[in-house]
């Protein structure tokens, strides 16, 4: 780091460079250590530019001592950091916060971002100034005015060095002049050279995705019966030598079994499989072709080869055991009759090469769910397959359909599979195998590489020593890295990966808009879920008894379950409309769906019978299951414990418990004895008996004193019938006798009574209260208007009996013969088994007999619906998506359905939408992973269906939901205005209520409450912090807003998001994976280098080096213009444009067209050709002005034509130098190509020293030699890098030397 500014910094500001990202840094006086507020690097002043003591070198007067001078003031925490310099602004510290502000030329009003203050400049006397401060002294201050209309808010000023004139400080609401430095005017900047800076960091221009595919080294069979490509990317990339002979060539030569294609594959694997990792563990094969290719067969080619071999085991892993079926086909197919197919779900669990089950070769086909299988006893299925094959096996392992196991490593706080788990364990349990994965969608995202440990991507002898480095190092150089990795393996003859043409396929994405009722449903339903929330809480803070969470994690998921049946029932219309229009153009329809709804529809039968007035609606199934089973209800009171047990309880405590107000004594019992006067045995009653008897009942014993006493002087107890003297109390009795008299013991016992019997009493009314409440609750569920189950209703609209039905469900309802009702009936006829219900009615399909088939992810894996060549219904498929899968894997795989080999036309698919912007976050997670699983599979983030404009689930989402949170909280303002608000205050305000009142509803603002003092009326709350960045949560919850502010908040998201997208791009930051250099010449300067090789695959990694010329002659342009005025298409704003100021004594030119869309042009420069970004008119005529002199511009156009070979746009004082690219005409690019993974930690320390923040990145190009059409794929390396690279490079050779 070194300092620009010569004075010393103890008395003033000085301006450094950054250590890191060399930007330059304003550091206030006497701050010695500071932290750059760009790349966040701590640091401090250079030596000579620390601050020194007062001390002179004169002698010092002798008086008596001073003390020193107090120690430079180091920041303060929490002190606002030095803000970077903007150089081609004015800076300008705020009058309300001291922050010094960057301020745009020609920019009169506005209001501070760190405080809120308006501010203002009056550019009349910031002339004066201007005029005034070029012309005095360097050292003397300027001489300046300022017009205030209000005393500053702050009155000190920060320090500058000397020579700079003292700024104005803005004043709020004042209007005051801007202040330049006095003694050097600012480094003159090009704003042209900024234009083209960043058009070129955007990244070049999307070429043609896909070529067509041949075996490039390999010439044995026939072509393959469909057009099959490649994606240009992995073109590009050259496999290995191939060096294995097949045993089975001949057999095939006759047979035709095979294609030149599947050969190939067979060649490649078995030469992989000849190689050891460094791990020890035999190397394995990556087979990635798309749907329709021929997988099976090839697998079928692989294990008939290997038997030749003498290798008779093998194991075969696939998703379904009928998939069998088509193991057996295949087998079949290229000869290898003889090789037996084991189900091992039909076999018992004891050995299989016991005498009782007597497999001793042959192909094991397992399940991924057999897989993970075990008996009661605990023997498990792979350690029946372990142990027949032996630890010396050797023969095939192959994973199909591997994208099963992807799940092995998963996202944070997730638990690896199972079925992820046992893919790893076997390859472990089995290290001589030779491994196979086999999948179309194998990875669709980097984490998901996890279990393709024979690869040899990481770990021993990798630049990666284990996967969670790899997979970091994939997850930061973004998609061009993942890109990157396909090529690679491809390179090292471990992958291959083609796919059917999809040329003649058309992919639209169709809006279906709500209907009015529909509309007004959806409406209804979200303020209903917006009640149900509260009544929810409500009920929950009082009765819940700790299983809140549970009831909430439910309410969320039902939430989401309930707009998405929403959303799929408002396409219904669309999707019969879309139906009926392919049949009437000869067309047939295969309409695909992930949830039948079934469980729904047997939850409805159970409750109602098989008759029904209508369809079941499952939105409302699913509401009424929710509150009927989760609604939180009191304690029930028991009835019986009021009853009998009750009083049973009472006489317990009566009488087992001690009296306490019998003063402690014990009661002493009386022994009964039968007393009489007569000693003779035969006694009888006599009259003086009877007047005993009644003399006795006039006295009874005290029962605490036991006294007798007369009856009269004793106390009663109407509870417990004892009989007391008042003065044996405890207390004593003072009070009046009434016949109802209780003793204290009763007396509490009669209390409690009363309190339980006021305490259930309350319980049964709030018990009732609640059932009540639910029961209202639910009769409103049953009022609301909501649609039916869609799967029943595109039936019943486009036919009935019309329509073959592949799904997993076992029943479904029918129109009653009489059309009043409907009927709950078994798919399948007498004639047909369920278990082949689904065959039957795909065959229906595919003889015509039935035009429109609806499918279904559990019924339609491995099913062929194509317009096949063998079959009779020939017409053109068009597949309509009413449901996206979650993932990418399905959408492939069910795309995959309708687009297959041996087809007489490319299908058609319909990606339908609603108009509401909640629905696009299903879109969004397809997005995402088709993104990445392109880029990773086929080594061309392109080459999946195209939903990238749904992607928002991404980090530049999070920062723009963020940003969107933080302008509805009114922490911060918004960067763009709400959709529908105005520019004034009011409207905008009006939006954010609206906003806030809508995410508490949602439960994403937290713990609302209405403001009393300073803002009464205003809703305020909190976002935590886990949902400020949480897209997905977002998305989700949105879908539950009523349809208007629905769209709102999501416009307002997207409009953010593009700002963040822009300015990432504007920066450099922007991941754009594989971009293509595009010149009008390209030759390749020096021979290819080779600077490193590969000692398992022979793969080498090769520098090559280019001289590109972009640039466009004036004959050239000026040809364009009379072309385009010639043809008619121009406007009059068509030509050639000057810009408005001068840089380096000339200014520029450009040729502008209006493109497709009004208002916006297409530019044209001298120095680098078509400009990516077209410019707005506002824009055009700000910067540039209209040239009518051609003589003008054929002289300026000349010359900057001839500067742009040598020089670049910012001129002799460039701070890259010779380096510097931008705007240059005739430059050198350096491409690293071929093997790229194993130096990739070197090539990341070369790049991380780059001073453009560009250059530090790892950029994946494309580009083509305009002499010899050759196309090579590799790592752009800045000029600046290439020295670094070879250094490091030449380091790593000698260590594997």
């Amino acid at each position: 780091m070194a300092g620009d500014s010569s004075p010393s910094p103890a008395s003033a500001s000085v301006q450094v460079l950054c250590a890191g990202c060399r930007g330059v840094l304003a550091v206030g006086p006497g701050v010695t250590e500071f932290i750059c507020p760009k790349c966040r690097m701590e640091q401090r002043l250079p030596p000579q530019l620390m601050p020194k003591s007062t001390s002179t070198s004169s002698p010092a007067p002798k008086s008596p001592a001073k003390p020193s001078p107090p120690p430079p003031t180091q920041p303060r925490r929490g002190a606002r950091p030095a803000q970077g310099v903007d150089p081609t602004k004015i800076q300008l510290p705020c009058a309300g916060c001291q922050a010094v502000l960057n301020v745009p030329h020609g920019l009169a009003r506005f209001r501070c971002p760190q405080c809120g203050v308006d501010l203002a400049v009056d550019h009349a006397k910031l002339q004066k100034f201007l005029a005034s401060s070029h012309s005095a002294a360097p050292s003397g201050p300027a001489p300046t005015s300022v017009t205030k209309t209000q005393p500053p808010l702050a009155t000190s000023l920060p320090e500058l060095p000397p020579g700079v004139a003292q700024p104005l400080q803005l004043v709020a609401g004042a209007t005051i002049p801007m202040v330049l430095p006095a003694a050097e005017p600012p480094e003159e900047i090009n704003e042209v050279a900024i234009d083209v800076e960043r058009d070129e960091d955007e990244g070049g221009t999307v070429g043609e995705t896909f070529t067509d595919y041949r075996p490039p080294k390999l010439s044995l069979g026939l072509s393959h019966p469909d057009p099959v490509v490649e994606t240009s990317s992995l073109s590009a990339v050259q496999p290995p030598e191939p060096t294995y002979c097949l045993n089975i060539m001949d057999e095939l030569d006759e047979t035709k079994a095979l294609s030149c294609l599947q050969i190939e594959t067979i060649v490649y694997a078995c030469q992989r499989h000849l190689h050891h990792l460094p791990t020890g563990h035999r190397a394995g094969f990556f087979i990635g072709d798309g749907a329709g290719v021929g997988k099976g067969r090839t697998i079928a080619g692989l294990i008939w080869e290997n038997w030749q071999q003498g290798r008779h085991k093998a194991v075969w892993v696939s998703v379904g055991s009928d998939l069998k079926y088509d193991a057996r086909r295949d087998l079949d197919d290229v000869g290898a009759k003889c090789v037996q197919v084991h189900p091992l779900n039909k076999l018992p669990y004891s050995k299989l090469d016991s005498k009782a089950i007597g497999i001793k070769n042959g192909v094991i086909f397992v399940t991924y769910s057999s897989l993970i299988a075990s008996s009661e006893r605990g023997r498990s299925r792979l350690q029946q397959l372990v142990q027949w094959c032996g630890q010396e096996f050797d023969g095939l392992l192959v994973f199909d359909e591997c994208h099963k196991a992807k799940n092995l490593i998963p996202d944070a706080g997730s638990q690896p599979t199972r079925t992820g788990k046992a893919v790893l364990e076997i390859q472990e349990k089995l290290p001589e195998a030779r491994v196979v994965y086999c999948s179309a969608t194998g990875a669709s995202e980097p984490r998901n590489l996890g279990y393709m440990v024979r690869l040899g991507l990481w770990g021993e002898g990798t630049s990666f020593h284990n996967f969670s480095q790899f997979l970091g190092a994939l997850e930061k150089g973004g998609v061009g890295a993942l890109e990157l990795v396909a090529m690679d393996m491809k390179a090292r003859g471990m992958y291959v990966c083609r796919t059917l043409s999809y040329k003649g396929a058309d992919f639209d994405i169709v809006e279906a808009p709500l209907e009015e009722r529909m509309m007004n449903m959806y409406k209804k339903a979200a303020e209903f879920w917006a009640e149900l929330r509260l009544e929810l809480l409500s009920a929950s803070e009082l009765f819940a008894d700790g299983n809140s969470n549970q009831i909430w994690r439910l309410y969320w998921a039902s939430h989401q379950r309930f707009f998405r049946h929403m959303c799929m029932s408002a396409k219904v219309p669309a999707v019969a409309r879309l139906a009926k229009e392919a049949l009437a153009e000869n067309k047939c329809v295969v309409i695909g769906l992930q949830s039948t709804g079934e469980a729904r529809t047997e939850e409805a039968v159970t409750k109602y019978g098989v008759e029904m007035e209508d369809f079941v609606s499952g939105p409302r199934e699913l509401l009424l299951k929710l509150v009927e089973e989760n609604y939180p209800l009191p304690p029930k009171p028991d009835s019986f414990q009021q009853g009998e047990e009750k009083v049973t309880e009472i006489q317990r405590k009566r009488h087992s418990a001690l009296d306490v107000s019998f003063k402690g004594r014990v009661r002493k019992v009386a022994k009964v004895v039968d007393v009489s006067d007569d000693d003779t045995d035969d006694y009888s009653p006599s009259e003086s008996d009877h007047e005993s008897t009644e003399s006795d009942e006039e006295f009874h014993m005290c029962q605490i004193c036991n006294t007798e006493e007369e009856k009269s002087l004793l106390l009663h107890c109407s509870g417990c019938s004892r009989h007391v003297h008042p003065n044996c109390l405890t207390p004593p009795w003072t009070g009046m006798i009434t016949d109802d008299w209780a003793c204290y013991t009763c007396k509490i016992v009669e209390d409690e009574e009363k309190e339980q019997d006021v305490h259930v009493a309350d319980c049964s009314k709030r018990y009732d209260s609640a059932v009540e409440k639910r029961l209202k609750i639910l009769d409103l569920i049953r009022s609301l208007d909501l649609p039916n189950n869609p799967l029943d209703d595109i039936i019943d609209q486009l036919g009935g009996p019309n329509v073959a039905e592949i799904t997993g469900r076992r029943g479904m309802l029918i129109r009653a013969s009489d059309g009043k009702g409907v009927v709950y009936q078994a798919r399948n006829a007498k004639e047909v088994s369920m278990e082949m219900i689904n065959m039957h009615e795909k065959q229906q399909f595919m003889d015509g007999k039935k035009l429109i088939a609806i499918i279904s992810e559990a019924g339609s894996a491995g099913v062929s619906l194509h317009a096949d060549r063998r079959e009779k219904n020939q017409r053109r498929r068009v597949h309509i998506t009413l449901e996206l899968p979650w993932s990418a894997d399905r959408a492939i795989q069910q795309f995959g359905r309708t687009h297959r080999s041996n087809q007489t036309s490319a299908p058609q698919y319909r990606l339908l939408f609603t108009n509401l912007g909640g629905e696009k976050r299903f879109a969004s997670i397809v997005a995402k992973r088709l993104e990445s699983l392109g880029a990773l599979t086929q080594g061309d983030r392109r080459a999946g269906p195209s939903l990238s404009a749904f992607n928002y689930d991404s980090n530049y989402g999070k920062k723009a939901l963020t940003m969107m949170y933080r302008g509805i909280m009114e922490q911060d303002s918004f960067p763009v205005v709400p959709p529908g608000c105005s520019d004034d205050e009011t409207s905008i305000q009006e939006f954010i209520n609206e906003a806030k009142a809508a995410l508490v509803s949602v439960g994403i603002i937290r713990d609302a409450f209405v403001c009393n003092g300073k803002d009464p009326g205003k809703l305020s709350g909190r976002i935590v912090d886990s949902d400020m960045h949480d897209v997905a949560r977002f998305l989700n919850r949105l879908l539950g807003l009523p349809p208007n502010i629905q769209n709102r908040l999501f416009d307002l998201f997207t409009s953010i998001l593009d700002i963040v997208l822009h300015n990432a791009r504007i920066e450099g930051q922007l991941d754009s994976g594989i971009v293509d250099i595009r010149a009008k010449n390209v030759e390749m300067t020096e021979s290819p280098k080779t600077v490193h090789t590969d000692s398992l695959s022979g793969a080498s990694t090769v520098l090559f080096t280019f001289t590109i010329d972009r640039g466009v002659t004036w004959e050239l342009a000026k040809a364009k213009l009379e072309e385009s005025e010639k043809d008619g298409a121009g406007t009059s704003n068509d030509g050639f444009y000057e810009s408005r100021r001068e840089w380096m004594g000339r200014r520029h030119f450009i040729l502008a067209f209006e493109g497709s869309t009004e208002g916006i042009y297409k530019i044209i420069r001298p120095a680098i050709g078509e400009a990516l970004r077209e410019m707005p008119s506002t824009e055009l005529k700000s910067k540039y002005r209209k040239v009518s002199s051609i003589d003008k511009v054929s002289k300026g156009w000349q010359e900057e034509y001839d500067a742009s070979s040598k020089q670049c746009m910012h001129g002799s004082k460039c701070k890259i130098g010779s380096y510097c690219t931008v705007g240059r005409r005739l430059q050198e690019v350096n491409i690293l190509g071929g093997l790229i993974l194993p130096v990739w930690g070197t090539i990341e320390k070369a790049l991380a020293k780059q001073v453009r923040l560009i250059h530090r990145r790892i950029r994946v190009v494309r580009l083509v030699t305009t002499n010899d059409s050759q196309r090579i794929v590799g790592l752009l390396i800045p000029n600046s890098a290439v020295e670094s690279v070879l250094t490091g490079l030449q380091w790593v050779q000698d260590i594997d030397d």
